[in-house]
């Protein structure tokens, strides 16, 4: 799922995008500001170690996935209880 190797990625317009999609989903279906999962997320290298490098597998998915594929990353990195 998650490698050294994927944090080469460069976040391009379509990843971006995604990215806000997620954070602001995530944020949503936990009940907290976007601003404050994506400090979360960009603290335990989420965003450029899982969502970019990963986005073109990920936005294939369904909201509901990608929602509790991250909240449960998220648990797994510490981030989240």
């Amino acid at each position: 799922m998650y490698s050294e190797k994927m944090k080469k990625t460069v976040m391009n317009y379509e990843s971006m995008r995604f990215t806000i999609f997620c954070v602001n989903n995530v944020a949503e279906h936990l009940n907290r500001s976007a601003t404050e999962i994506y400090h979360m997320m960009q603290n335990a290298d989420i965003i450029d170690g899982y969502i970019v490098p990963c986005y073109d597998v990920l936005h294939s998915y369904s909201k509901e996935y990608i929602v509790e594929d991250l909240i449960s990353f998220m648990q797994k990195k510490g981030v989240l209880a």
